[in-house]
């Protein structure tokens, strides 16, 4: 039971290199507002660090398709990461100017999956799952009910890629690989000394910790 990294909300190229260097699959810059929302020249800066072998994701928010294709298009972006409100139209029209992988992110506030994540499966290459907070669209370090998710998901995850957002840390995403078989886990907060500045020792942990579980698995 393995389950890839994806290190979000980076805003240092030194980040980005020691993410790389520690083996993750994803490293995420975001455009979506808050403490950690890059603009296009630094998050260049950010990614330049980076060799293709590993994923570039964008976060967004409600940007328009054209404009979230051209920030992908300069900035080489492998995934779209799209949060703000779910807009079928927009994933659409995304398609026909990116050729990456889009994962819509579907924010829960319990165990419950609202009836829309059929059509975000249906028209995503991966769904993302994250905790919903009044205010913020992620980076919150909440986490989500993963053995009660563990049903719910069994049937979706045989379709397309999960990938777990959402409270999680080196102490913790052991106890959601075992409980959910994320094809993906994402960290932000649980490996930072404060908003955006990743704390590097907190990275090899999450790291070490994923690698842990698959080990005994």
């Amino acid at each position: 039971m393995s389950a890839e990294i994806k290190f979000c909300g980076l805003t240092r190229p030194e980040d980005a290199a020691f993410a790389a260097s520690l083996g993750a699959s994803y490293v995420g810059v975001i455009f979506a507002g808050g403490p950690r929302s890059l603009a296009v020249p630094r998050a260049m800066e950010v990614l330049s660090v980076v060799q293709p072998s590993v994923g570039r994701v964008g976060v967004f928010a409600d940007q328009s398709a054209d404009e979230i294709a051209r920030m992908a298009d300069v900035l080489q972006l492998n995934v779209v990461q799209l949060h703000g409100s779910f807009d079928p139209e927009r994933i659409s029209a995304l398609r026909k100017h990116f050729s990456g992988e889009v994962w819509p992110v579907c924010r829960l506030s319990s165990a419950a999956l609202p009836p829309s994540v059929a059509h975000m499966l249906s028209l995503g290459d991966g769904l993302l799952l994250d905790a919903a907070v009044p205010g913020k669209l992620g980076g919150t370090g909440v986490a989500l009910p993963w053995a009660e998710l563990a049903e719910p998901l069994h049937e979706l995850r045989r379709f397309k890629r999960i990938i777990l957002a959402g409270g999680l840390r080196p102490e913790n995403v052991g106890q959601a690989i075992a409980a959910l078989s994320p094809d993906v886990v994402d960290v932000s907060s649980g490996v930072e000394s404060s908003p955006g500045l990743k704390d590097h020792d907190r990275m090899r942990e999450f790291r070490d910790a994923v690698d842990h579980v698959a080990t005994i698995t």
